[in-house]
Order: structure tokens, then sequence, then C-alpha cells
């Protein structure tokens, strides 16, 4: 019961991430999906990137305590969890107006 408390703990936190560095992306990373009527249609890394960064950190305090074996595996299904969550909702990406 405890892990999967912090399993969904992990995965508020690394979706919270997401979305704070989707919506105010310090670097602007882009790369352009598309053009539509509305403008050009692309996709900001800087949220993604950076909760892969903060996984790998977490990664790295539990290889750490040992405890990589255990406690990785539920860090691992919450990081996959919000990225799925924040892409289904489209977290990053954003039209350009074209005029």
């Amino acid at each position: 019961m405890k892990n999967v408390f912090v399993t969904l703990l992990q995965l508020v936190c690394f979706l919270v991430v997401f979305a704070a560095f989707s919506f105010f992306p310090p670097m602007n990373l882009q790369h352009v999906v598309g053009a539509t009527s509305d403008g050009t249609r692309v996709f900001i890394w800087d949220g993604l990137l950076i909760s892969a960064l903060l996984f790998v950190v977490i990664l790295a305090f539990e290889a750490a305590r040992k405890r990589i074996g255990t406690s990785g595996v539920w860090t691992t299904v919450g990081f996959v969890l919000a990225i799925a969550i924040g892409l289904a909702v489209k977290l990053g990406f954003k039209t350009i107006s074209s005029f």
C-alpha cells in the first residue's frame, strides 16, 4: 500500500513538472509538428526533458540507497503514467499564430 501511495505522489510530481515547464519553458526547445490554417503547431520539449531528468535523479537516489530493485519499478510506473497522461492532455503542444 505504501508503494502505491508513493507512486501516486511521484506521478503527481512528474505531471506537475511536465506541465510547469511546458507552460513556462526555460530553454524553449521546440519541434515543428505541422502547419494548420490557424498557424504552426509545435511541441515544446522542456517539460518532457526536465521530467526525464527528475526521473533519472530519483533513480540515482534509489540506486545510492540500494533500493533500485524494489522502488525503481514503482518510480518507472509513475513516470510512464505521468508522461502518458501529459501527452494525452496535450501538454507541451502549442499553436503559434501565423498572423
